[in-house]
């Protein structure tokens, strides 16, 4: 079975730059197609039904963010998991982590997305929503809220790939999803006239077919997902390992999407204008964080597999190989921003004074990309390693910068509205640092045992 054809990878022998370089290439591929969920939302929005629609979808975000992050943390640390057992070679195990994570993936979103429900209206009060944007956002949060399931289950299938060291097939799905997802957007908006609701309609139709069908895929090709009936038997030992790490890493999500609230909060006191020109930073910086995000990942898997094999100087090599990664990407992607920011922001809306808020607040953010590589290249080094406490830490700093620093910049006359990108650059650094620190004191501690 582990020298099957069906995708799956071992990352312990062979070339490690080879190696990751492999695995990562669709892997980023699949998250550029996933963040362009996104970004037709927001192009067909703002620039079809206007700059306060955009405005409206921006404002659940952080929200939105939240509800999703309790769920994937899950399935993250399920993935971890499997990838430790399958460095080992043990095939049993990583079948029951499989149905064992699955089985909690099915209960945990319907919980989450029942709450927000409930919750839509108060956190959007609670984070200073502009009325005139109330309506759009509550309807299309609520929406993104029914579709928490199956946004969870197409990240649950895809981190099990993942640790199998198989990139490929979500990326397969993620590319017919995007392209149903841009059709639909259309069609909602443009042919039934539904406004920013039938946006939100559109990609969760787009992310449940996603999910279902990459399942299906999963259960008729790879040979891991050939289940007999003692493979569905519940497994306490795999259930307390996918738990331990899973809810740091959903405790930490959450931490970090609370904080952004908190900015959010910032953001929407300075009006709609302020409001609209973050949407659009954010939605071009969410494609920036993928080439960082596919590094964390990819070095995730690259290290569970090698952990449990113990080949612990593979894991130290993939360390070194992931900075040096996101460390050029940053220096690359600096200048781009720097002159072409305004260019970029002009994208997603045709009003001249959100683009030019929005490319002076690119012009800030883009200088501190180096710390949020490094934030994603540590981070997936300690998760692949299972340090559960990192994920909790990391979560904890992000919080304590984003509800001191933004206040405090933003209240300085002299820097005013900027403080917002001031203060993201700021909290990157500080959590960048934190990683540093911490695989510098535990990280290697684990490498020596």
């Amino acid at each position: 079975m582990r020298k099957s054809k069906n995708n799956t990878v071992n990352m312990t022998t062979g070339n490690p730059l080879k190696l990751i370089v492999k695995f990562a290439i669709p892997m980023l591929v699949g998250n550029i197609f996933q963040q362009l969920y996104n970004l037709a939302d927001s192009i067909i929005v703002g620039r079809i039904i206007g700059k306060d629609a955009l405005a409206a979808v921006g404002a659940t975000g952080s929200v939105t963010f939240l509800f999703f992050a309790l769920c994937n943390g899950i399935g993250n640390g399920g993935g971890i998991v499997t990838s430790q057992f399958f460095g080992q070679g043990d095939d049993k195990s990583v079948k029951k982590c499989i149905t064992n994570t699955g089985f909690i993936m099915l209960i945990v979103p319907i919980i989450i997305g029942g709450l927000g429900l409930l919750l839509s209206h108060p956190l959007l009060v609670l984070l200073k929503t502009p009325e005139d944007i109330m309506a759009d956002s509550l309807i299309y949060l609520r929406i993104m809220c029914v579709g928490t399931i199956f946004v969870s289950l197409y990240n649950f299938i895809s981190s099990i790939l993942r640790a199998l060291g198989d990139s490929r097939t979500p990326l397969y799905f993620l590319i017919f999803s995007c392209v149903l997802n841009v059709g639909l957007d259309f069609f909602f908006i443009l042919v039934l006239n539904t406004g920013v609701w039938g946006a939100a309609i559109a990609t969760v139709i787009a992310q449940l077919l996603s999910g279902a069908l990459c399942i299906i895929h999963s259960f008729r090709r790879n040979p891991y997902f050939k289940l007999a009936k003692e493979d569905f038997e519940y497994d306490k030992n795999i259930v307390y390992k996918t738990i331990r790490l899973g809810v740091p890493l959903s405790l930490q999500f959450s931490m970090i999407s609370i904080s952004c609230m908190a900015l959010q909060a910032v953001i929407n006191s300075f009006g709609p204008v302020a409001v609209a020109a973050s949407t659009a930073i954010s939605r071009i910086e969410q494609v920036i964080h993928q080439p960082y995000q596919t590094v964390g990942a990819t070095l995730s898997t690259y290290t569970g597999q090698n952990y449990g094999a113990r080949e612990f100087d593979r894991v130290k090599i993939g360390h070194r190989l992931g900075l040096i990664i996101v460390a050029v990407f940053s220096v690359l992607m600096l200048p781009v921003m720097q002159f072409f920011g305004s260019n970029i922001v002009s994208i997603f809306v045709d009003d001249a004074e959100v683009i030019e808020m929005g490319g002076r607040a690119i012009q800030i953010s883009s200088l501190f990309y180096i710390f949020l590589g490094v934030i994603y290249s540590i981070r997936g080094v300690l998760g692949g390693l299972g340090d559960a406490f990192f994920s909790l830490l990391n979560g904890i700093v992000e919080v304590i910068g984003r509800f001191t620093v933004p206040f405090i910049l933003t209240a300085i006359p002299a820097i005013g509205l900027w403080g917002i990108w001031w203060s993201v650059g700021i909290v990157w650094f500080m959590a960048g640092f934190t990683a540093w620190l911490r695989y510098r004191s535990y990280g290697l501690k684990l490498l020596k045992e």
